[in-house]
């Protein structure tokens, strides 16, 4: 193995997608990780240029591999090796997701409070 090789859960690692190797290696198992549109193993070797998209619901996250990083790097010296170039519709679909997630109550929760009907009318574009 060169400097150039680097599996892809220990990039996803390192570059801070997630939080630990066991969680990258997993997501790549599970067919979460994706290049050109093929999933790819734990093991498959990265190369600069490649462009990886990560499915995190409800985002799927696109990144563009900038340079090779061996090691786990704090994170403003990362962002020299890969860049996020994910849609901004993608960023919608989240905030959307924060939003409803307010909306739906609990069996059991009781009345809204005023503060609590104020954000579900709001959601639900009810003056």
């Amino acid at each position: 193995m060169t400097d150039s090789d680097i599996r892809m859960d220990k990039f996803l690692w390192a570059a801070r997608v997630y939080k630990t190797r066991t969680l990258a290696a997993e997501a790549c198992a599970k067919g979460q990780v994706t290049i050109s549109g093929l999933t790819v193993k734990p093991s498959r070797h990265i190369s600069i240029g490649e462009i990886i998209m990560v499915r995190k619901p409800p985002m799927v996250h696109t990144y563009k591999v900038l340079g090779i990083l061996n090691n786990r790097l704090s994170a403003e010296k990362v962002k020299e090796y890969f860049i996020e170039i994910t849609p901004d519709d993608e960023f919608l679909k989240m905030e959307i997701m924060k939003l409803q997630k307010n909306a739906i109550r609990d069996r059991g929760t009781g009345r809204p409070t005023k503060r609590d009907r104020r954000e579900i009318d709001k959601i639900k574009g009810n003056s």
